[in-house]
C-alpha cells in the first residue's frame, strides 16, 4: 500500500471512537519498531517527522526508511506527517518531498498571524492534496524548538472561527496536556469541557491531542535504575487518553515514551553486558522496545487495533 493522507483514517476513527497513534521517528530501529507493531496490532499509524528529526536523519533518508517500511506489510496504512513545522517554507518542503501531511505551528503568533499562516500553508497543501493540521491554544513544556512556559487553553469559539478562516483539515487542542516529560506537578487533569464543547461546536471534525505521553512508571525506573536521572517524570494518564479518544480526538502523539523505553533498554544493556560494543547487539533490544511500547499504545490508548 503507498502511503495515505488520514482524511479516511480519521473518518473512521471518528466514528469508531478510537484515534489513531502519531509515533515520532529518528532512525532506522524507530521506524521498524512502530511499523512492527502495527503490523502486528492491524493498526493504521502516522509516522511523524519533527523539525529536529529532519536535522538529525536528513528527509531523504527518513523517506526512504519509510519506503522500506511500506515494502515490509502493505497492509498497514501509513501517513507520513510534519510535526510542528515553524514555517511555511519548511511545510512547502515536505509537501513536495512526499508526506502526506503536515502541521504549520503558529501557536507562538498572534491570533491574526496565525490565522494567515495556516491559510498560506492550507492553500499550497490542498492543491497538492495534502491533509493540514494547526495549532490554537498553547502547551507548556518543552520539545525541541517547541517551548512555552504556560498553558493557553483553547477558546472553543476561537477554534471555530480558525478552522472557518483557515481551512485547516484538524486542529492540535489545549486542554491540559503538555510537552516533554514533566507534566504534572499534582494530580493529573484534563479539561475534558472544554473538550467536549470544542467537539460540539465542530461535529465530525478531528482534533489533535499534543504531548500525551504517559511516562509509564516502569520504564522510568528502569532507566534510573540502570543510571539515568528522570526523576519526577510524570505523564497523562491512559485513561484519560482513551477518554480523549470517544470525544473527537482522532489522532494522539507519543514521542516520550518512545524514547524512554529506547534509552531505559540501552541503559540496561551496556550495565549488564559492558564487553559488548557492536550497536547491533543493544540496538535489537532497543528496537524490541520500541515495537512493545507502541504496541501497547495502539492497543490500550489508541483503541485502533484491528482497524488497519
Amino acid at each position: 500500500m503507498p502511503l495515505v493522507g488520514p482524511r479516511e483514517m480519521f473518518a473512521a476513527a471518528y466514528t469508531g471512537q478510537y484515534a489513531v497513534g502519531a509515533f515520532n521517528v529518528n532512525n532506522m530501529e524507530i521506524v521498524q519498531g512502530i511499523m512492527r507493531a502495527a503490523s502486528e496490532e492491524k493498526s493504521p499509524v502516522i509516522l511523524q517527522v519533527s523539525a529536529g528529526a529532519r536535522k538529525y536523519a536528513g528527509q531523504a533518508y527518513i523517506m526512504k526508511l519509510v519506503e522500506a517500511a511500506l515494502s515490509e506489510d502493505p497492509t498497514v496504512p501509513v501517513v507520513v506527517h510534519l510535526d510542528h513545522g515553524p514555517s511555511f517554507e519548511m511545510c512547502r518542503d515536505c509537501i513536495d518531498g512526499g508526506f502526506t501531511s503536515v502541521m504549520i505551528d503558529g501557536s507562538h503568533l498572534s491570533y491574526e498571524e496565525n490565522v494567515a499562516l495556516t491559510k498560506k500553508v492550507v492553500d499550497y497543501a490542498h492543491a497538492r492534496n495534502v491533509w493540514v493540521e494547526a495549532e490554537l491554544g498553547k502547551l507548556a513544556g518543552v520539545e525541541e524548538h517547541v517551548q512555552s512556559d504556560e498553558h493557553v487553553y483553547t477558546d472553543p469559539d476561537q477554534a471555530v472561527d480558525f478552522v472557518g478562516k483557515t481551512g485547516c483539515d484538524s486542529l492540535a487542542i489545549a486542554i491540559g496536556t503538555s510537552h516533554g516529560a514533566y507534566k504534572f506537578k499534582g494530580d493529573a487533569k484534563l479539561d475534558f469541557e472544554r473538550l467536549e464543547v470544542i467537539s460540539g461546536k465542530l461535529p465530525g471534525y478531528p482534533l489533535v491531542l499534543h504531548g500525551a505521553s504517559s511516562v509509564p512508571q516502569d520504564i522510568v525506573a528502569l532507566c534510573n535504575n540502570y543510571g539515568g536521572q528522570v526523576g519526577g517524570a510524570k505523564g497523562v494518564p491512559e485513561e484519560m487518553l482513551r477518554k480523549a479518544a470517544v470525544m473527537g480526538v482522532c489522532k494522539i502523539n507519543v514521542d516520550t515514551d518512545i524514547r524512554l523505553a529506547l534509552t531505559a533498554s540501552i541503559r540496561r544493556f551496556m550495565t549488564e553486558c559492558p564487553d559488548q560494543f557492536d550497536p547491533r547487539s543493544y540496538l535489537t533490544p532497543a528496537r524490541d522496545a520500541v515495537k512493545n511500547m507502541v504496541k501497547h499504545k495502539i492497543h490500550n490508548v489508541m483503541g485502533s487495533s484491528g482497524k488497519a
